[in-house]
């Protein structure tokens, strides 16, 4: 980006932006072309990514697995991290990342329909507080919920459907709510958020299964405590059948099984 571009988007003025980024460029994280004017990530930035993967184990050790799972799939593979109340996707390998497969630093709300392989295993309590974040008050969208996280914890692996343009909706629809709104908009919003919270979900013996693009598979790697620490996914974008869709999730749960066998022989 050039000098204006920067401190246009942070909304600097142009004196602090500028005393920012010699600071930046002097101490190795950012560098500034001669030529063209614009700047770039600088080489300490390396140096922070080479200690990253000594102090970050279980990720390095994720990413492996999900360049391995990709090789063998022919699929794009992720790992998403639980950031506080939001799911982050912190590597995506296996070459040319189709659109819609998200970008390393994304960020979607830990909230149904999203993060079932997190919540699948973990507490009641937490599991509980995962389907409030539905934000809706339909008993049967709960059950429904609650039925998706154990046929994930039986399976193995979660499967969703849900494309990125449903996700923005229904993010978007999320901010909507409130008091504020007439009492037929209300209920409207209520039968919307009812819909998303369940939209990924699609059910095993539903015939048009095989004719929906399956956005991402993904397993769980555990912790040293027994609790998930990160997911590996996997992101076909395209329709599969239900041969495709278990020899993915079996070969899947087999690098993530990897994964937990080799952090628990270090722990040990």
């Amino acid at each position: 980006m050039r000098f204006s571009d920067i401190a246009r988007e942070l909304g600097l003025t142009q004196g602090t932006a500028h005393a920012i980024l010699m600071t930046l460029c002097d101490r190795g994280w950012a560098s500034r072309d001669p030529v063209d004017k614009t700047y770039w990530l600088g080489p300490a930035l390396a140096v922070v990514a080479a200690h990253a993967d000594t102090a970050r184990p279980l990720t390095h050790a994720a990413r492996a697995a999900a360049l391995a799972v990709s090789r063998d799939v022919g699929y794009p593979a992720a790992v998403v991290e639980r950031v506080d109340d939001a799911l982050m996707i912190t590597a995506i390998e296996g070459g040319d990342t189709p659109q819609g497969a998200g970008i390393p630093g994304d960020r979607i709300p830990y909230a149904p329909p999203f993060g079932v392989a997190f919540a699948a295993w973990d507490t009641p309590d937490e599991q509980r507080a995962w389907i409030r974040r539905a934000t809706t008050t339909d008993a049967a969208v709960q059950q429904r919920l609650e039925r998706v996280l154990a046929r994930t914890r039986e399976r193995g692996f979660d499967i969703d459907w849900t494309t990125p343009a449903l996700a923005q909706n229904a993010y978007l629809v999320g901010t909507l709510r409130g008091d504020s709104l007439p009492p037929r908009a209300q209920q409207i919003l209520e039968q919307l958020l009812a819909e998303f919270a369940t939209i990924g979900f699609v059910a095993e013996d539903d015939p048009a299964r095989e004719a929906q693009p399956v956005i991402t598979i993904a397993a769980p790697v555990f912790d040293h405590r027994r609790r998930v620490a990160l997911l590996v996914s996997v992101h076909p974008l395209r329709a599969l059948s239900t041969v495709e869709i278990e020899a993915i999730g079996t070969r899947l749960t087999q690098a993530t099984a990897s994964v937990d066998s080799r952090i628990q022989s270090t722990e040990d």
